[in-house]
């Protein structure tokens, strides 16, 4: 293990042996296969776990299903007090949980700490929001009757999150259930575990702090898709959210409906940019490039099909060719790196075949090729990849998760907006434009059919305050801002009957 992630560790407080599943405070060995975790920055072997195993998962279940009946009656206020320490415990342990970030995921430190950011702000929101659960009062058709929607917790819910964003996801869902009165139980993936387990270190050391609070409102359990799959199945679970691929989201959604539980999903994106005739050419590459290659191509936001004008498509080709055979990649701890590696060889492998496969339907490739002199060995490194090609090529309806950008041209706005709604996913969306009318289109409900839509900014890099998610096979789900936090409670409608009468709604005479 590299001396940098070492220190890491024992900055927030993981301290070998090292192990996987927690229940609240209290850290045990898995009792499943090991399995082991590699640094996708060098292919180093980070650690060896013990996967939870079923009973070890009905434990976890168990105990947030206790802590449930303590912590729904917390008032939301104090619940909220707890994220806040759980938000200032973050802000002093950033740099390091960056780091962490760093070797597991492979994200370059600026994003990594801009993942914690993330964490730290959605605490923060959640914190307002805990005195702010409103319902609402409506006028009763009955004389002498008050009729109103409450709001009340939900329940323990499940969390599966992926390796590319290995602890905001998490905390955009647990800050949110918490105040919420919901304990988590949390799965991530099996590749980032570390990152969760040093999140679930630093929520020991903020429960060690606080009062009111049940220790197993938070809980970690590990392992492969068999372990998730086994969460999604518990009818102690009302709801399972889970990020991922569009695959992983329909096994999911299949399990938790055949027990008539509650899914939120955030799947695959395909994400697209309309760039316009009269679009600022400068800000267009740099939006681009940053939606293109952040992450190295591994967000669910990230942009992969650029429909642009036919009258400034080789100009703007041309730019950002020059800008893709320049960019900075290398290892993601390094200083000006801003392309860091794919997360293993399996997704080396995938890009390799996609780009082939574009070539196939006559698409024409510049870059995409593997970097290997100035880069740590044993990782993943890849130039990212520009390809022109006719809108209607079947690969263009598939997301491959690796930085492969499509480039199509358009004559008509109606045409470009076509292209860009007709594929399977819709989660980001932009269009870059100096025409106001054309903008507002892209808006309207005739314009982008995705969750989010943006107007002279890229597909990356959507707010706290947002509800975060999209349509289509993207899943449905909205975590994070706006009113996502309905989806963690459940709603009582109340009557209250105060006159002395009991007339009947809809005027209905039923005397005995």
């Amino acid at each position: 293990m590299h001396k940098s992630v070492q220190t890491a560790l024992e900055s927030l407080g993981v301290e070998p042996p090292l192990t996987g599943f927690a229940i609240g405070d209290q850290f045990q060995a898995g009792k499943g296969d090991l399995f082991a975790v590699h640094s996708p920055v060098d292919g180093s072997l980070l650690v060896e776990l013990p996967a939870t195993d079923a009973k070890q998962l009905d434990e976890a279940i168990a105990a947030a299903s206790e802590a449930f009946f303590k912590w729904r009656v917390v008032p939301a206020p104090v619940r909220g007090d707890f994220v806040r320490l759980f938000g200032q415990c973050l802000r002093e342990h950033k740099e390091a949980l960056a780091t962490l970030v760093t070797w597991e995921a492979g994200k370059i430190f600026q994003e990594a700490l801009g993942e914690v950011q993330e964490m730290i702000d959605i605490c923060d929101f959640a914190v307002g929001l805990s005195r702010q659960l409103y319902g609402k009062t409506i006028a009763s058709e009955r004389p002498g009757h008050r009729l109103t929607e409450q709001w009340h917790p939900l329940g323990p819910m499940g969390v599966i999150s992926a390796f590319n964003f290995p602890v905001a996801v998490w905390a955009w869902n647990a800050a949110i259930a918490w105040v919420c009165g919901d304990p988590v139980v949390w799965k991530p993936s099996e590749k980032t575990p570390l990152t969760a387990i040093a999140c679930q270190k630093l929520f020991a050391k903020t429960f060690a702090n606080a009062s009111d609070v049940p220790p197993a409102i938070s809980n970690v359990v590990v392992g492969g898709a068999d372990i998730g799959q086994l969460l999604a199945s518990s009818p102690a679970l009302p709801l399972i959210s889970a990020t991922g691929s569009v695959p992983m989201g329909r096994a999911v959604a299949k399990t938790v409906a055949a027990r008539l539980g509650r899914s939120l999903l955030e799947l695959g994106g395909n994400n697209a940019m309309i760039v316009a005739s009269s679009a600022d050419l400068d800000l267009a590459v740099r939006s681009i490039t940053f939606s293109a290659v952040g992450t190295c191509g591994q967000r669910c936001t990230t942009l992969r099909r650029l429909i642009v004008h036919e009258s400034i498509a080789d100009k703007l080709r041309d730019r950002l060719l020059e800008v893709f055979d320049n960019l900075p990649i290398g290892g993601p701890h390094e200083a000006g790196t801003l392309v860091g590696p794919l997360i293993d060889q399996r997704a080396g492998q995938s890009m390799a075949e996609t780009l082939v496969t574009a070539k196939e339907q006559g698409g024409i490739v510049h870059g995409g090729e593997r970097v290997e002199d100035g880069v740590p060995a044993g990782g993943i490194y890849v130039r990212p990849a520009l390809v022109e090609i006719d809108a209607q090529a079947p690969i263009l309806q598939q997301e491959t998760f690796a930085p492969i950008l499509y480039l199509s041209r358009y004559h008509t706005l109606d045409r470009a907006i076509s292209i860009h709604n007709d594929v399977p996913q819709g989660l980001s969306s932009a269009i870059l434009t100096s025409d106001v009318r054309e903008a507002e289109l892209f808006c309207s409900a005739a314009g982008s059919d995705c969750g989010i839509v943006n107007v002279n900014i890229g597909t990356s890099g959507a707010e706290i305050g947002d509800a975060f998610g999209g349509e289509k096979e993207t899943g449905g789900g909205r975590e994070s801002g706006s009113d996502a936090w309905k989806r963690y409670m459940r709603r009582a409608t109340n009557t209250v009957n105060f006159s002395g009468e009991l007339p009947l709604a809809q005027g209905i005479r039923f005397d005995i």
